[in-house]
């Protein structure tokens, strides 16, 4: 990584501060963009969104998907965590935690509106930065890849019904029209036009033409994610500082689902014989969350002054800070998880 991706996290929290001071200090400023919006989808953030994870879609080879069967056991922990486990458990601990326990100390009209955005966070695995977090922990890239390509494919057709049926279940109306077009904006088109671009470069110039345009991009990307926050937490300035207990709270559930989802898939796939190397990516893809389009679906469906708005930017607060957490706990005990590999792998060294 360069100098600049590996102080990403210094570089988030100042733009956390720029962003919650500058909204603060010029609310207008934020108010006018706020409303630059088409079908309640707001055209700046759309656009950072699209330069944020354009570059990263452009790395995936979805002819990847054929390499799944190398790592089977891997591949369906992490489906089973992701599709199975995130979203119904953070439902439940929404539930709980926002719904019952915290429910004395949160605004009441926004109770359910929190749950939705915890929901809505939990519901889209994350693609762009698994890359980063994988990088970290010496993953096997090809599962990553593999990985990511399976989420995005599946991920265009679960996240509406998904999001849609637990946030039913929480007695919330659904707007269908402008789920699906989340969707359709920020995973379909950019999936799309990022393979286009893709194939355009392999059959003009190769993988070097290829890797010399992802190395241009890839400091916009990270300028557009900084740039997002930097939108984001201005658009939420007021609420955040005149709301610091609300914050906490909502961080209260985001926190036990990510390192509940981690630590679930690091072991199941500990017992199924896994490799470390596959087993690292897979915990930090079933934790992290896809939380550009989290925020772009919450601010869509419910308002940039919404709970369910401030509980996805209370996940894009503590995503990175955390997630490098996990990182160190997956390296610090890969001694520990090579001694307790079953069967499969022993039997795959003894070979």
């Amino acid at each position: 990584m360069s100098t600049f991706e590996r102080y990403l996290t210094l570089w988030v929290a100042l733009c956390i501060v720029a962003g919650v001071a500058l909204g603060h200090f010029m609310p207008g400023v934020f108010h006018a963009i706020g409303v630059a919006e088409i079908a309640k989808v707001n055209l700046p953030v759309a656009a950072l969104i699209w330069l944020m994870i354009v570059p990263m879609l452009i790395k995936i080879d979805f002819a990847a998907l054929g390499q799944v069967k190398e790592h089977w056991r891997g591949i369906g922990v992490t489906l089973f965590v992701n599709w199975a486990v995130k979203p119904f458990s953070m439902a439940a601990l929404g539930w709980l935690f926002v719904g019952y326990l915290f429910r004395p100390y949160l605004p009441a009209a926004q109770i359910d509106s929190y749950i939705a955005g915890l929901i809505i966070l939990a519901a889209a695995p994350c693609t762009a930065m698994v890359f980063v977090w994988s990088n970290l922990t010496k993953g096997e890239p090809h599962f990553t890849l593999s990985q990511v390509a399976l989420n995005d494919s599946i991920m265009v057709f679960a996240f509406a019904p998904i999001v849609g049926l637990l946030l039913g279940l929480s007695a919330i109306t659904v707007p269908w029209n402008t789920l699906v077009l989340s969707v359709a904006l920020y995973i379909i088109v950019p999936v799309i036009a990022a393979q286009l671009l893709r194939q355009r470069l392999l059959a003009s110039g190769g993988e070097p033409r290829l890797k010399a345009c992802l190395d241009r991009l890839q400091p916009v990307s990270l300028i557009a994610l900084l740039a997002t926050l930097v939108l984001l937490f201005g658009f939420q300035g007021e609420q955040i500082l005149a709301q610091p207990l609300v914050i906490a709270l909502l961080a209260v559930p985001i926190l036990i689902q990510v390192y509940f989802n981690a630590g679930l898939a690091y072991v199941l796939n500990r017992i199924s014989g896994e490799q470390h190397c596959v087993a690292g990516p897979s915990a930090l893809i079933g934790a992290s969350n896809f939380f550009e389009l989290a925020v772009a679906a919450a601010i869509s469906l419910f308002g940039f002054q919404s709970g369910a708005a401030l509980a996805t930017v209370v996940g894009v607060l503590i995503e990175v800070p955390v997630m490098l957490t996990v990182v160190w706990i997956v390296n610090r005990s890969k001694g520990w998880y090579d001694r307790g590999q079953t069967a499969p792998r022993v039997v795959k060294e003894a070979r």
